[in-house]
């Protein structure tokens, strides 16, 4: 059996994790609640971007909504890095989403590079 799941899986289940952490920083007065809004709008917009991809009307257009979703996931690391430097939120406990995102941005980059490997051909 195959450890295989699809990235528009995965990126639901990083948004699934994105919600419950947003929901905690929301518990923390002040700047928290910026940097979770913050969060939650990158932090979903990717699994939203690579399920719109799965209806792209072209190979342009499905490596561009791609594109969106590396933005977005690039973004939502910083947005963790920083609740990780200032301690809002134990690093420990931010540790195992930051690295289910590292995985999910390897693999959109993976899927952007060979698509446009094969588009070229």
């Amino acid at each position: 059996m195959s450890n295989y799941q699809p990235i528009t899986d995965r990126t639901l289940e990083l948004a699934i994790r994105v919600v419950k952490l947003c929901q905690e920083l929301d518990k923390h007065p002040g700047v928290a609640k910026t940097i979770s809004k913050q969060l939650l709008r990158s932090g979903t917009s990717i699994g939203a971007n690579v399920d719109e991809s799965q209806a792209a009307e072209s190979t342009a257009d499905f490596v561009h909504k791609l594109k969106i979703a590396l933005k977005e996931g690039r973004e939502t690391r910083y947005w963790l890095k920083l609740l990780m430097a200032t301690d809002i939120i134990p690093e420990a406990k931010l540790l195992p989403i930051y690295g289910e995102l590292n995985e999910v941005i390897k693999i959109i980059g993976a899927i952007i590079v060979k698509t446009q490997k094969n588009h070229q051909k």
